[in-house]
């Protein structure tokens, strides 16, 4: 399931970052075996993303395994062959709608600020928007201070390896490619929204 089906946030996202590496690794394993529970435990037991401990591999082959089974089929058939820039650009889509917090900041706080010319985004953006939400969503208000900071770490972290952001904190406009764009406006609406583009 993309999202809970409670209304709460999901805010599992702090393995790794974008996943971009492991998800092309994954993607090529599903087109050979079209079932994500024989991908997860083929991943698990030959340690395909080559994780240093058991623990590790598990949790960074379930949350690949998470985020990749929100794209369609024909965006796991392109994966493995596009380029780095395009395979970046599909998974913060995949992040976006696996988790409804990090997909509303992309479009809310990122684009916005993008198309007002803001020029930057910044952690006090985020915790501005994070105070905003947690007004209607308790589970927020629950987490430890450690673990909101490493939510909006690895948000960052995820926007600059995609290449939506630099470590300094200014955006970078978007050229998507037009098989990547011809992915996202397949949804409705487009998911163009969650980029820093005047594209729509």
């Amino acid at each position: 399931m993309p999202h809970s089906t409670d209304g709460r946030y999901s805010l599992s996202f702090t393995t790794g970052g974008l996943l971009e590496r492991e998800a092309a690794v994954l993607a090529s394993v599903y087109g050979k075996l079209r079932d994500w529970t024989k991908v997860r435990d083929a991943a698990v037991y030959e340690n395909l993303l080559q994780a240093r401990t058991h623990s590790t591999g598990v949790r960074r082959v379930r949350e690949t395994v998470n985020r990749l089974s929100v794209l369609s089929d024909h965006e796991l058939e392109i994966l493995p062959g596009v380029t780095a820039t395009e395979r970046g650009h599909l998974m913060w889509a995949a992040a976006c709608r696996r988790y409804d917090l990090v997909g509303e900041f992309a479009e809310e706080v990122l684009r916005e600020r993008f198309l007002t010319l803001a020029g930057t985004v910044s952690y006090e953006d985020y915790d501005a928007f994070y105070r905003a939400k947690a007004m209607w969503h308790d589970e927020l208000d629950d987490i430890t201070d450690l673990s909101y900071k490493k939510l909006r770490q690895v948000l960052f972290k995820m926007m600059v390896e995609a290449g939506l952001v630099t470590k300094q904190g200014s955006i970078e406009p978007v050229l998507l490619s037009a098989r990547v764009t011809d992915c996202l406006t397949e949804r409705s609406p487009s998911d163009i929204r969650f980029f820093p583009t005047r594209t729509v």
